[in-house]
């Protein structure tokens, strides 16, 4: 059997995971769609086609998640323990680790019930960590398709305020907003449009993943999610729905007015991200030596906070060695997914 790991991010709306060899290069990633809150069947579905395209015949897998949250679940506790008795039936059950968070990995068969509030949502905690082992000051800035950590680390020390989502919400550590799958109407009531400032409809109309398709940021890879009304995933079909948000009909003459309109809805977007950022960055008695460390597939969003910040930017990318063949999805895009198979390396 070769000594390879894999690592997996089990989310409510994508299954990630990670391949590394024994030296802890990035061998191939992939992101598979995976509706969870319709059921199980998805998950079963996904690891699948995962396993298509990646070796089963790990020495072993290491597992997170964030899945359990979707409300197919009645709580947490229900939710990771499908997730756990999913994996196990579709992977090698003697070569599962499951991370804990600040517990960090527990053999599967050691895993009961008192460890399910540790395991639930720790998927941020081992991407930090991998940060934390590779760089002294860093600011961690995951930008998601849905969601974005943002999280201090000094002395090579994650500085987390809060480990629950809860409390990561109180301290702004975590931002539920993403560059795909948020709603346009949860990131802007108010926006210029037409050269005046008007309210917005607040209808499920349009999607972020409409804005960054029009701006040209949106890398068509991580472009998995359904759209708002089901149509094309095509430039103009966005306009189309953006323009619903407003009450001004889309005409093809008008195009550089949906290019403008996209362009402030990203702007609002960065601004939150930006003020979240702040918060964190205020912790700090001195910015120097700290940079910016971006991860998720809205990273370029964290990139260009970082140079409003004037501070360094790194990408995830760039903390491990990735063999040339990883293909469209990158290290960078799954980083709790490389990260959990990274840091079981050193699990005896």
């Amino acid at each position: 059997m070769q000594k390879h790991i894999m690592g997996w991010d089990i989310g409510g709306a994508h299954v990630k995971a990670a391949l590394l060899n024994e030296a802890g290069v990035v061998l191939q990633v992939i992101q598979q769609p995976c509706p969870l809150w319709k059921g199980l069947a998805y998950l079963e579905h996904a690891i699948q086609a995962v396993l298509q395209v990646l070796p089963g015949a790990c020495e072993r897998h290491a597992v997170t998640m964030t899945g359990e949250l979707v409300d197919c679940f009645s709580d947490r506790e229900e939710g990771v323990a499908a997730i756990i008795h999913t994996l196990q039936d579709q992977l090698n059950a003697a070569t599962m680790l499951i991370f804990a968070g600040n517990q960090g990995f527990i053999k599967l068969e050691a895993v009961n019930q008192t460890h399910y509030p540790a395991i639930a949502s720790a998927n941020w905690i081992a991407s930090a960590q991998l940060t934390a082992k590779l760089r002294e000051r860093a600011l961690f800035v995951d930008i998601g398709s849905t969601t974005t950590d943002i999280l201090l680390i000094e002395n090579h020390s994650l500085q987390a305020l809060g480990d629950t989502d809860y409390t990561r919400l109180v301290s702004g550590e975590l931002v539920y907003t993403g560059i795909v799958r948020t709603a346009v109407m949860a990131v802007a009531q108010q926006a210029e449009f037409k050269g005046q400032n008007m309210g917005l409809m607040a209808e499920y109309f349009a999607t972020m993943a409409d804005v960054y398709r029009i701006t040209g940021d949106l890398n068509e890879a991580h472009d998995q999610s359904d759209t708002a009304d089901g149509a094309e995933k095509t430039a103009r079909a966005s306009a189309r729905r953006l323009s619903r948000m407003t009450g001004y009909d889309f005409t093809e003459s008008d195009w550089p007015l949906w290019q403008a309109f996209a362009l402030t809805l990203k702007q609002q977007q960065k601004d939150k991200l930006y003020q979240a950022c702040l918060r964190q960055v205020q912790r700090t008695a001195s910015t120097a030596g700290l940079g910016f460390v971006g991860a998720g597939v809205g990273r370029f969003l964290a990139k260009e906070i970082a140079g409003e910040f004037g501070l360094e930017y790194l990408d995830f990318n760039l903390l491990l060695a990735s063999s040339a063949e990883v293909g469209e999805i990158d290290a960078a895009d799954c980083a709790p997914a490389v990260a959990v198979a990274y840091l079981a390396r050193d699990v005896g």
